[in-house]
């Protein structure tokens, strides 16, 4: 076991402490990653405030970079040195589910609370989400991983893991937007910016952005948006049929909101679709008028990580970066050490930040 410094969740709602804990070689199948950045998401917030539950003390980040310092027995594709993304899908490769060609939702379970680290008396410690990396180091299963080139910057790198690849999939994956149709993404934060430049890249006719201030809406069009409409608006929906001329082909969903997930058929065209990302909080409901969404041959569907399969999309996603087509350095508002973590956390809760990155080495 090796000693590691890492943030550590004690108590929800609470600040994280910095201390000491102890993880585990990489046993058959894993791959030992010494990390260089780690985003902050909103996910990793809301675990940590007790949205839903989990085991405590854990070990919440799942939007990581870093390079591969030791591998387990039978790993495939993957070498010490090598330059990675570490994301949180684990996938087994065998259940209806990964064989499908879904491994976003792998039907595996995971034991999290009997992973490669514990704390430093050897107590239970929570991997979140089976990664755990505001930590130095994390040990995952080679699934997790995706080699990407050495020269890139780890910084724009690890915000592929999860932002990147939500947005941008919701769109191309859960959505199959077609090159003319048009878009309504609700949302401009850091998984919204994305969704707007997965419909620029996919070749959306027109993409309107929906959000709560002037100063977002403006961040968006630098990303792609071609309208932006104030949520705050009386009939938000009106506005950006206004713009389209129509309802919307593709409306996806970015933020956790409910106000925002029951108005969301009403920007919808006829044959249109909802692409559920953002998450409420476990126990919240949302109203709908199924008649309506029937008659007019509408659809919801949820997508979880973009639906994405991560060594298909990753190296598509890394490539249009260095061709200039993907904005990652962008996104990155605040690089912060790991013993600011809860300064970082605090600034990305305003609302104000895109993406706040731990720098780790």
């Amino acid at each position: 076991m090796q000693k590691i410094r890492a943030a550590v969740c004690h108590e929800f709602g609470q600040p994280l402490v910095i201390e000491d804990i102890l993880i585990a070689p990489p046993k058959m199948g894993e791959v030992e990653v010494t990390l260089d950045a780690v985003a902050i998401c909103h996910s990793d917030i809301s675990y940590a405030e007790g949205a839903w539950g989990g085991t405590l003390p854990a070990v919440y980040g799942h939007e990581a970079a870093g390079r591969v310092s030791a591998v387990g027995a039978g790993v495939r594709g993957v070498q010490v040195g090598d330059s990675v993304v570490v994301t949180l899908i684990r996938a087994c490769g065998t259940c209806p589910s990964c064989a499908g060609g879904k491994p976003t939702i792998c039907e595996t379970p995971y034991d999290s609370d009997h992973g490669p680290i514990t704390t430093s008396d050897g107590g239970v410690l929570h991997q979140a989400l089976a990664t755990g990396a505001f930590a130095e180091k994390v040990v995952v299963d080679q699934s997790q991983v995706v080699v990407i080139p050495a020269d890139m910057p780890k910084d724009a790198a690890c915000l592929i893991a999860c932002g990147v690849i939500t947005g941008v999939g919701a769109v191309v994956n859960a959505a199959g937007l077609r090159a003319g149709q048009d878009v309504v993404v609700i949302g401009a934060g850091g998984v919204g910016l994305n969704a707007i430049q997965g419909a620029r890249i996919a070749g959306a006719r027109r993409i309107v952005a929906v959000d709560m201030t002037e100063e977002k809406l403006a961040i968006a069009r630098d990303f792609g948006a071609t309208d932006g409409v104030l949520a705050t608006h009386k009939a938000p929906w009106r506005a950006a049929q206004k713009a389209l001329g129509r309802g919307a082909d593709v409306v996806v969903v970015t933020v956790g909101a409910i106000p925002a997930y029951e108005q969301a058929p009403r920007y919808l065209h006829r044959g249109g679709r909802i692409i559920m990302v953002g998450m409420p909080h476990s126990g919240a409901f949302a109203q709908y008028e199924p008649m309506t969404m029937s008659f007019l041959g509408q659809g919801m569907i949820g997508s979880k990580m973009g639906d994405v399969v991560i060594r298909r999309d990753i190296p598509w996603m890394v490539d249009l970066y260095t061709q200039g087509r993907l904005k990652l350095d962008e996104l990155i508002s605040n690089r912060w050490r790991l013993d600011q973590i809860n300064e970082a956390i605090a600034d990305t809760k305003t609302g104000s930040a895109k993406r706040n990155v731990i720098i780790l080495r």
